[in-house]
């Protein structure tokens, strides 16, 4: 979107924008507003608090701290370095207009300045836009389900639903991130028909509901290659509002379809959203062994 630009926060009036952003984007919670005391703490000390802005308005913004990978607990804390990007926002007005890929992008220039090649964060897996986002644009990879992480949310977005996320791995100076962020401008993404006709097949075939949402599948099957594919929602928010028993149900289908793939030793390494001859379907890419060839964060 032109006119917007990306910058840190630095005043006293910028961090109240970004109170105010909160409020809108996470609304219905006041828990959920994190306050300029703390937004000033991070910005002060190794974190960052960036924003996009619209002329002198903030429209988006971001901001994480320094933290530790637990991978491997038994290595000194410098070895673990990693940046945890724990908020994004956008207001609804500008999302879809490319501002939470520019702020990932100056997020990631701020850390490799610092020297640190890892930034990790969460989402909800059932969130079409975020995933394709995370997974197919910035090339991040997931191989971790957790569960509950917030505990009972109240905010517009989350409430009614256990709070289970994905844990996002965006190693940043890997040659996978390299190679796509220097090839997304011009890049097609890739289809489901790529890997279909590789012989990857669909875990949970979904299907369109009387009520014209989609349903999953009572069971899903076991993979037989080492690429899978899961399908999600495409607009999983519009689940929530119309059927919120159908949404639960989702949850508890895709919580153990990752955690199963997962303890399998299969990592999320691309998404796809696409729309054929009916409504968007959006699915997730998973590899496995040799598959992964090409992937390596190292």
């Amino acid at each position: 979107m032109s006119g917007i630009s990306i910058r840190l926060l630095e005043s006293v009036e910028e961090f109240h924008q970004a109170e105010d952003l909160m409020r809108v984007v996470w609304p219905g919670s006041e828990l959920d507003v994190v306050p300029l005391h703390i937004l000033t703490t991070v910005a002060h000390n190794g974190g960052m608090v960036i924003g996009a802005f619209d002329g002198e308005n903030l429209v988006g913004f971001a901001w994480g701290f320094l933290a530790t990978d637990d991978s491997e607990p038994g290595r000194p804390a410098l070895a673990r370095l990693k940046y945890c990007s724990h908020q994004l926002g956008v207001l609804p007005e500008y999302r879809d207009a490319g501002i939470g890929y520019l702020l990932k992008l100056a997020q990631r220039d701020f850390v490799v300045r610092q020297g640190v090649r890892l930034i990790t964060w969460t989402f909800d897996p059932l969130e079409s836009r975020n995933a394709n986002l995370n997974i197919a644009r910035l090339r991040c990879i997931c191989r971790k389900y957790l569960r509950e992480v917030y505990g009972v949310m109240t905010d517009g977005l989350n409430a009614g639903l256990p709070s289970d996320r994905l844990l996002i791995e965006w190693w940043v100076t890997s040659q996978r991130v390299k190679q796509g962020l220097a090839e997304e401008p011009g890049r097609k993404p890739l289809t489901l028909d790529s890997f279909t006709s590789a012989g990857a097949r669909i875990l949970n075939p979904a299907r369109f509901a009387a009520n014209g949402l989609l349903r999953p599948p009572d069971r899903f099957s076991d993979p037989i290659s080492n690429i899978a594919i899961i399908e999600i929602p495409a607009d999983f928010q519009s689940v929530k509002i119309q059927d919120m028993p159908l949404a639960l149900e989702w949850r508890q289908h895709s919580r153990a379809l990752f955690e199963s793939l997962f303890a399998q030793g299969y990592i999320v390494i691309d998404f796809v959203h696409q729309r054929y001859d009916g409504p968007p379907r959006s699915y997730y890419v998973l590899s496995h062994g040799e598959a992964r060839v090409g992937f390596s964060e190292n």
